[in-house]
């Protein structure tokens, strides 16, 4: 069966066991991905997988069941399992199945045909082959990496909803290693969209960039300084953090942000959108994981919280309607909330206009120890980095090894300024390089 037969056999099934109130929801992904090791074929996979969840309310009780199978046997007992799940159930809470009248955007038409596998070997390997051309001191342990990824979201309700998104897009990715002076030193530089308009060459330069510009890091003496946070290390923060803009944490006592709507949260020069049609976004959608229209919004709009993020569930709770960021981690996962292109508006200046700002600082390229360094539920941050001195309003000498600390909600209010280079992280996260003074950091004593 595919997707539509097995979905008309589901609903069949319902209407005869008089289940008047379901959902169900169908994901489908297929990848091709190629790694490369030194020069030559590290590893090569193509995949394809797919999942339904069946959801259903009974007496009140939602009831939940998910297959991989896709047979006339399996869409009845698809129904009668989630019906016998929701008679388990003893908890109290309210669901929801969306009803007709979104107004939904329309999902651009795939205007090319996917690359097959020696095309995706063929651009992994020549994006390796840049690498070695940018720097003679690119070494064995460089990587590279080429992928093409498809995904289909489907929905249909009792309520009449039947939708359906298709997107696809490529990505590559690349990890030279440069050894100078017997040590080594590592950079990174990546791409997603179409791989018709990725520049193999600025790639790979941009990543031994990354790695050269670190020969010689040195270390910092503890203190406050002036910092600046780049683009792709404040997008990492804002990732790690943007659980706190969910009304369901929220509502469970998990986020500081709750009961904040229409008080300033940061400074007056910060807007954070959120956009499921992005312009750049490799994954466009129109609709959320409960077929609620996905719509751009500001979450906070000029340091003012504007909205938190929210299902159709918290949506009722609070009183409001639904911000359309209903999410499922897999298929068959429970609904919760999450954002989708989620990201700070680009602000003026170029970089060097905000090392000119700064006059004296350091220039933070990059974070690590996430898991273990940040609380998202306090905002407070403890996070290995490395970047640069900023001296006499100029990038300055590399440096390793240091500590910034601080606290989420505290920093998104000491943003002096924001630049106009808007990176995003994993696709999902982005920022540009914004400022702030006095900020924590642990060297050298």
């Amino acid at each position: 069966m595919i997707y539509r037969e097995f979905k008309d056999a589901v609903v069949k099934y319902a209407v005869e066991n008089a289940v008047t109130d379901y959902e169900l929801y169908y994901e489908e992904s297929e990848s091709t991905k190629a790694e490369i090791f030194r020069e030559e074929v590290k590893g090569y996979s193509s995949s394809n997988a797919m999942g339904i969840c069946f959801r259903c309310i009974v007496d009140g009780k939602t009831g939940y069941a998910s297959t991989e199978n896709m047979t006339e046997e399996e869409a009845k007992s698809l129904v009668l399992r989630a019906m016998d799940n929701a008679g388990s159930i003893e908890s109290e809470e309210e669901s929801f199945i969306h009803k007709q009248g979104d107004n939904y955007a329309v999902c651009g038409e795939e205007k090319e045909a996917a690359p097959n596998g020696s095309e995706i070997i063929d651009m992994a390997l020549a994006l390796q082959r840049e690498l070695y051309r940018a720097d003679g001191r690119v070494t064995d342990g460089t990587q590279s990496a080429a992928a093409h990824i498809g995904e289909t979201y489907a929905i249909c309700n009792s309520n009449g909803l039947d939708l359906e998104d298709k997107v696809s897009y490529d990505a590559c990715y690349c990890l030279p290693l440069v050894e100078a002076d017997g040590e080594m030193y590592d950079g990174f530089a990546d791409r997603r969209g179409n791989r018709k308009e990725f520049d193999l060459k600025a790639l790979a330069g941009k990543a031994v960039e990354d790695a050269v510009s670190c020969i010689g890091a040195g270390s910092v003496a503890s203190g406050k300084y002036t910092v600046l946070i780049s683009g792709k290390a404040m997008a990492t923060l804002l990732g790690t953090f943007s659980s706190v803009f969910s009304a369901e944490q929220a509502q469970k006592g998990m986020s500081l942000l709750a009961g904040k709507e229409g008080e300033n949260i940061a400074a007056e020069g910060i807007t954070i959108v959120d956009d499921p049609r992005y312009e750049d976004s490799a994954a466009k959608r129109t609709f959320d994981g409960e077929g609620v229209a996905a719509y751009a919004k500001n979450v906070v709009e000029k340091g003012r919280l504007v909205t938190l993020l929210h299902n159709l569930k918290t949506a009722a709770r609070a009183g409001v309607k639904s911000t359309g960021n209903a999410s499922k981690t897999s298929y068959a996962a429970v609904v919760g909330v999450s954002p989708f292109t989620f990201y700070i508006s680009s602000g003026e200046g170029t970089k060097e206009e905000l090392f000119s700002a700064a006059g004296e600082g350091i220039y933070v390229t990059e974070v690590t120890g996430l898991h273990a360094g940040a609380n998202p539920v306090t905002g407070d941050f403890s996070l290995s980095s490395k970047g640069f001195l900023v001296k006499a309003g100029r990038k300055d000498a590399p440096v390793k090894n240091f500590t910034i600390s601080g606290n989420f909600f505290a920093l998104l209010k000491e943003i002096e300024r924001t630049g106009a280079d808007l990176e995003f992280v994993n696709g999902r996260f982005g920022s540009p390089t914004v400022m702030v003074r006095d900020m924590a950091v642990a060297g050298n004593q």
